[in-house]
C-alpha cells in the first residue's frame, strides 16, 4: 500500500472512530479519585482559553460534549469521556485537563490543579499521548514551554496542536508550523508532527482524527 492510500485509510478510520458514541463519565478533582484504569487515554492540555472544549466538540461532531466559556479557568477537574462505547467497553478515553497559565481564581486553587495534572501525568499507565493545544495566533509561550518540560520529565509522549487557524493569515500558517517544529527539537518527548486546526471551519480536524486512529493502531488497540 502506498503512503497516500495509507493516509486515506487512517482518515476514514479516524472519521469512524469519532462518529461513534461519546459521553462524559467521570470528573476527578484529585489524584486519589481517578477512575479505574481501562481503555487507552489521550489527554488534551493547553493554556486557559486556548480552545480545548471547542476542539473536543469539533472532534466528536458535537456542540455540547465539553462546555465552552470565555472565562479562563472554567475547566477545574480532569474530565473523562468514553468514546466508542459505554464506559468500561469504550475504544478510547478523552481527558480534558484544566487550563494552565492565567486563570481568574485563587493561587491555592491553581496549585491544586497543578498537583492534579502532575499526579495524573506521572502515574497513569493507559495514557498514550497528551495533545498540547497552542494558540496558533501567537505560537508557543513561556507557560507552554513549562508544560512541555513537565511532559519531558514525565516521559509522556505529546504532540502540539495549533488552534484558531481561521484567525491566522494564510501567508503566516506555514511559518507558524515551522517555528513550532523548530522549537520542539529541544523537547525529547515531543512528537515531531504539528497539526494546525480550526474548530470553526473544521480545518485540520480530519488530520487530527487520523493521527489518533494511527496511534491506536500502533498500540494494537
Amino acid at each position: 500500500m502506498i503512503e497516500s492510500e495509507r493516509d486515506e485509510e487512517f482518515v476514514e478510520k479516524g472519521r469512524k472512530l469519532f462518529a461513534g458514541p461519546c459521553e462524559f463519565f467521570f470528573a476527578s478533582v484529585s489524584v486519589d479519585d481517578l477512575p479505574p484504569m481501562g481503555a487507552p487515554e489521550i489527554a488534551f492540555a493547553g493554556r486557559s482559553n486556548v480552545g480545548k472544549s471547542s476542539l473536543l466538540n469539533a472532534l466528536t461532531n458535537r456542540k455540547t460534549l465539553a462546555r465552552t466559556s470565555n472565562t479562563p479557568g472554567r475547566t477545574q477537574e480532569l474530565n473523562f469521556f468514553a468514546l466508542g462505547g459505554e464506559p468500561g467497553s469504550e475504544t478510547l478515553r478523552l481527558v480534558d485537563m484544566p487550563g494552565y497559565g492565567y486563570a481568574a481564581v485563587s493561587k491555592q486553587k491553581i496549585d491544586g490543579w497543578t498537583k492534579l495534572m502532575h499526579g495524573y501525568l506521572r502515574g497513569r499507565a493507559p495514557l498514550i499521548r497528551v495533545f498540547v493545544l497552542v494558540d496558533g495566533r501567537h505560537g508557543l509561550k513561556d507557560t507552554d514551554d513549562a508544560m512541555l518540560k513537565l511532559l519531558d520529565t514525565s516521559a509522556v509522549s505529546y504532540q502540539i496542536v495549533l488552534t484558531k487557524r481561521d484567525e491566522v493569515k494564510k501567508s503566516e500558517i506555514e511559518g507558524r508550523i515551522e517555528a513550532t517544529r523548530q522549537a520542539l527539537k529541544r523537547h525529547p518527548a515531543a512528537h515531531p508532527e504539528v497539526v494546525f486546526t480550526s474548530s470553526q471551519t473544521g480545518d485540520g480536524i480530519p488530520d487530527l482524527r487520523a493521527g489518533i486512529a494511527r496511534l491506536l493502531a500502533e498500540r494494537g488497540a
